[in-house]
């Protein structure tokens, strides 16, 4: 069974860091396209990041870029996502995602809370 497992988030001042990481308990873990998304309630879930396996190419949301940065350890199959710069608005529930058709597989999600 493939799992993805994020680390537990937490709660954190404006301005502050935080690192996220994902456990990929997958094979082939350089076979799939790799995301981080986020949700608020009453809103539909966001991709913020992600990375491509077929050019090796990172993408981010215009909300999160030059503050958040995504990496990939395939050594280890784990995949983090490096906060800084947070803001009450990065207040939500963060996803991993790993795909490759006709997978889709999610992480059970962590809570982020910025307080200003």
């Amino acid at each position: 069974e493939v799992t993805l497992a994020e680390s537990v988030g937490g709660l954190v001042q404006a301005g502050g860091s935080l690192r996220l990481s994902c456990a990929a308990s997958i094979l082939a873990l350089d076979d799939y396209g790799i995301g981080w998304f986020r949700q608020v309630p009453g809103k539909e879930r966001e991709i913020i990041s992600c990375f491509s396996s077929l050019d090796s190419s990172t993408w981010y949301a215009d909300s999160v870029k030059e503050r958040f940065t995504m990496s990939i350890d395939y050594a280890n199959n784990m995949v983090y996502l490096q906060m800084n710069s947070l803001i009450p608005e990065d207040t939500a529930v963060y996803y991993c995602n790993a795909k490759a058709s006709p997978y889709d597989y999610w992480g059970q999600g962590t809570q982020v809370t910025v307080s200003s």
